[in-house]
């Protein structure tokens, strides 16, 4: 209850700023959408082949990549019949960085605690 208090109070330009930080942070939160970003970060891929790595159905595929466009996260360009998307953003890896980073943190610490 005290953090929400907290949230509560703070000025109402932080906390939009806040926000829209959650919304992106929710949008990666899916096993798909994280394997789709690490995918672009090679470069785009067409919604086609990014269904072939998947396994999913081009709907489902399609759902994840507007999730993730309109986090802003993904652009996309039609060409013909096929729809490409790539990274907006690609300063968005530096994230992932970090993620692994805390996960090595928490397999250190705990083979620490194994050897106790």
């Amino acid at each position: 209850m005290q953090a929400d208090k907290g949230i509560s109070s703070m000025n109402q330009k932080k906390k939009k700023q806040l926000e829209a930080r959650a919304r992106i942070i929710k949008a990666l939160a899916h096993p798909t959408r994280l394997f789709i970003v690490d995918e672009l970060s090679g470069g785009e891929q067409c919604v086609c082949e990014l269904t072939k790595m998947i396994g999913d159905d081009i709907s489902t595929v399609s759902k994840h990549l507007s999730v993730l466009k309109q986090a802003g996260i993904v652009e996309d360009e039609k060409r013909g019949l096929q729809v490409w998307y790539s990274l907006r953003v690609p300063c968005i890896l530096n994230f992932f960085g970090c993620i692994e980073s805390v996960l090595e943190a928490n397999a250190k610490q705990a083979r620490e605690a194994v050897g106790r």
